[in-house]
């Protein structure tokens, strides 16, 4: 039997491995740079045993995965950036929010760092290419509180698998377009603890 590309497409859709049709970007995005990452922070689904419900999000900090739990013995891993010991946290939350080329506003120590993102207040800078956060935000709340974390795009492919973010999670623009089509506002997001670093 052929096995053309429209059987393979609708085969794909149905086995979740890509997420469904979306409206083009207004901004480039590398859509196959996820392939160039060392097999372990590629996109894929996997073996994973957990108590945590089908559609809540596992992060390992010891790893640098993100887990998207689908239940029955399985996830859907992503590869990611994390914070800084210094910018570390765990514990649970939920995303609240969800934008397509966000708007970035510089935080109280991201000035520290870099003063000159002071051009960016209070407005915020712009969604694009050159904005921190990348083609999607996810913003982590506790109860109503903004903990200022996101999980978000924009992240070098260098950065993934290592501490780089200021205590966000960082991900590809590819994967976090991935991810963003795979969950909802209200989706729990749970951070495991490192344990002897953190908390």
């Amino acid at each position: 039997m052929q096995f053309s590309r429209r059987r393979f497409m609708a085969a794909a859709f149905a086995a979740g491995l890509v997420p469904a049709a979306r409206a083009e970007e207004p901004f480039p995005v590398k859509t196959n740079e996820w392939k160039h990452l060392a097999f372990k922070y590629q996109r894929q689904r996997v073996d994973y045993e957990t108590a945590e419900p089908a559609g809540t999000l596992v992060v390992d900090q010891s790893k640098c995965l993100l887990y998207l739990v689908e239940g029955n013995g399985t996830a859907f891993r992503y590869g990611v950036s994390l914070g800084k010991s210094a910018h570390a946290w765990s514990g649970e939350v939920i995303i609240a929010k969800m934008t397509a080329w966000p708007i970035w506003t510089p935080a109280p120590y991201h000035l520290k760092i870099r003063p000159d993102f002071a051009q960016w207040l209070p407005d915020g800078m712009p969604g694009g290419p050159d904005n921190p956060l990348g083609a999607r935000a996810m913003y982590l709340y506790k109860g109503n509180v903004d903990t200022v974390n996101r999980i978000h795009g924009g992240t070098k492919l260098d950065q993934i698998g290592k501490k780089k973010t200021a205590g966000c999670i960082g991900m590809l623009d590819c994967d976090v377009i991935d991810l963003f089509d795979r969950v909802a506002v209200g989706t729990r997001v749970v951070m495991l603890k490192k344990a002897g670093w953190f908390g």
